[in-house]
């Protein structure tokens, strides 16, 4: 897998309305890290060799964050929230470099697991144009 190129594109631009704080959500303290902070390794652990996060909310404070947990990771600005892709699409600039894989995540699930995203990418490198990881939580209240 280390043959291949990967970069992790982030999505952190999420304003958190619903936990009823100031600090942009991906930056609440889980474990002792930011929330995000557990994207990030997991990512690294998967061989993601590039980071991009894309901010919105908190964009400062994000950056700033960030060069603690992720300081080679490129920031780009998600100025409008009009959805998921359009989140990725804030990081074209950074996916138009050629990457072998791509993997996009949530800043906000810290309980995603290398060995998920080393299998995402295992079924790249055998051909699968898209692999969607997932799971079926026994009560989706909640899951949108």
């Amino acid at each position: 897998m280390s043959q291949r190129s990967c970069l992790s594109v982030i999505l952190a631009a999420g304003e958190g309305t619903r936990m009823k704080s100031a600090l942009p959500k991906v930056l609440h303290p889980i474990a002792g890290l930011p929330m995000v902070a557990h994207v990030v390794k997991a990512a690294e652990a998967a061989g993601s060799g590039d980071l991009a996060l894309v901010i919105g909310h908190g964009a400062d404070e994000m950056r700033k964050a960030a060069q603690k947990f992720a300081p080679n990771a490129e920031t780009f600005v998600q100025e409008k929230r009009l959805g998921t892709a359009h989140a990725v699409l804030a990081a074209r600039a950074a996916i138009s470099k050629g990457y072998d894989d791509i993997l996009v995540m949530f800043g906000d699930t810290p309980l995603i697991e290398p060995e998920a995203l080393a299998v995402a990418r295992q079924k790249l490198a055998e051909g699968a144009a898209v692999v969607v990881v997932g799971f079926r939580p026994p009560n989706p209240t909640g899951y949108g």
